[in-house]
């Protein structure tokens, strides 16, 4: 958290090309954070985050700012669609459902931090009833699928007596336990308990329902016994279980909830795109009321209020919100008042242009470009693009964007896709391990589609 904007920024630029006003301002959010934590209690608890509105096409980056700026901070982070609020009748599902989506997002990211801490701990512990599954001590019963029948055999006759039984088990449990640490039974089968999750849920339809059939099955499901079932699997995957068995054993799950509510609250990122399709002023009729009942739902999670959930009370008043929509049909001021005055910073993404995609398909870590390349090197085959392949493939791109609707670099997945859909298919019988796509190769494979424009729109 202690990042400075120009290092946010810079770590922005590494996945997202171009946007630097939009980076900016979420670098400055991200930074006020930081700010508001150094303050003193009584001044701290009245700095509210000053809530971002993105402006801008599709696929031109609003949404990988925002997950990637969670990322980088490890912040919970949830992506909500507004539309979803007004999928049945009127009003949609119940609005503060993501806030609890958020809060079970953040509890699954510090499950994970607990585990890691306590993995050491839980490895040893699994070993130990991974042995006893193996090989169980004198007196136990042996299921008739151990491992130990295939490595010993039978138990001591009777006759040799208890004694005996027990020094021959020992020795053998030994013997095990030096190939459990060294990894020489990982591919033997053995028989586990799991809990068994497949049976019928809880399922309650209907709005504001979603809480109470959690609530529910968590209350029920403390009161009944859990039912288990026994699974047929490798050492390796059985250790992999038992160890998780075990962290979850180890971690205080009343912690881990009181620290997930905690970043929920201090560090919580919500991204609500799509806000363009709410935007509208009730007319007494039609679909504006469905509109601006959403907005004024919405209103109460953004300006600050306190929403129960499984884990507790989750206070909303400090979760930036960060809203996006390409604002084609609608304009920000279309929304309501109120809404408006939460969402203080408003930043407009631009379109990309030629020289936009062929930075996107070359300079981010995350490439398509790498991303092929990576596909087709499992086959063994060396993939590698032409500086005028490239530039191709770009200018094809914007072409087809500015006939066509504007998707952004989304364009580049389809056309990237039928470019190297001969290559992708052939792959396994290619000989000659070296494949160079050059700007005449683009071309074959797009000619036909870009002389006609009928076929270009539904093709790419």
């Amino acid at each position: 958290m202690d990042l400075t904007p120009r290092q946010i920024v810079a770590e922005l630029d590494r996945y997202i090309v171009g946007q630097e006003e939009a980076k900016k301002c979420v670098a400055i959010a991200l930074r006020n954070r930081y700010r508001r934590q150094k303050l003193s209690p009584d001044l701290r608890d009245e700095v509210l985050p000053k809530n971002i509105i993105m402006i801008g096409p599709t696929g031109v980056g609003k949404t990988e700012i925002a997950r990637r700026l969670a990322r980088l901070v490890g912040a919970p982070f949830l992506k909500v669609e507004a539309t979803r609020f007004t999928e049945v009748g009127y009003v949609g599902r119940d609005v503060e459902s993501m806030i609890r989506e958020l809060v079970e997002n953040a509890v699954r990211m510090v499950k994970i931090e607990k585990r890691a801490e306590v993995e050491t701990k839980a490895a040893k512990l699994a070993e130990k009833r991974l042995l006893d599954l193996i090989a169980p001590r004198a007196g136990k019963e042996r299921s008739s699928r151990s491992p130990w029948e295939v490595l010993f055999g039978g138990v001591p006759a009777g006759g040799e007596g208890m004694a005996a039984e027990e020094e021959n088990t020992a020795e053998k449990r030994a013997i095990l336990k030096e190939k459990l640490k060294r990894q020489e039974l990982e591919d033997m089968m053995v028989e586990v308990e799991v809990e068994d999750n497949t049976g019928p849920g809880i399922v309650l339809g209907g709005l504001g329902l979603e809480e109470l059939g959690m609530n529910l099955q968590d209350m029920l499901g403390n009161m009944l016994p859990r039912r288990k079932r026994k699974r047929l699997v490798t050492v390796a995957e059985a250790r992999r279980i038992l160890t998780q068995q075990e962290a979850d054993k180890l971690i205080d799950m009343d912690e881990v909830a009181a620290i997930a509510v905690q970043r929920v609250e201090q560090d919580g990122i919500i991204f609500l795109d799509e806000i363009d399709k709410i935007a509208g002023r009730e007319s007494g009729h039609g679909p504006d009321v469905s509109r601006e009942g959403v907005q004024r739902d919405i209103l109460p999670i953004v300006e600050g209020t306190t929403v129960q959930t499984k884990y507790g009370p989750v206070k909303t008043d400090h979760i930036l919100f960060i809203a996006a929509g390409a604002f084609h049909l609608a304009k920000p001021s279309d929304l309501i008042p109120e809404l408006q005055g939460r969402f203080p910073i408003r930043v407009e993404l631009k379109s990309l242009n030629r020289d936009d995609f062929q930075r996107i398909l070359t300079e981010p870590k995350n490439s398509l470009l790498r991303q092929y390349t990576a596909l087709l090197a499992v086959e063994g085959i060396e993939l590698q693009f032409s500086a005028d392949a490239i530039a191709e493939i770009a200018d094809i791109a914007y072409t087809v964007n500015n006939q066509g609707e504007d998707i952004g670099a989304r364009r580049l997945h389809t056309i990237l896709e039928k470019v190297l859909q001969d290559l992708l298919f052939r792959a396994p019988e290619v000989e000659g391990r070296k494949v160079v796509i050059d700007a005449t190769y683009v071309r074959q494979q797009l000619g036909d589609i870009m002389q006609h424009a009928d076929l270009q729109s539904y093709i790419l």
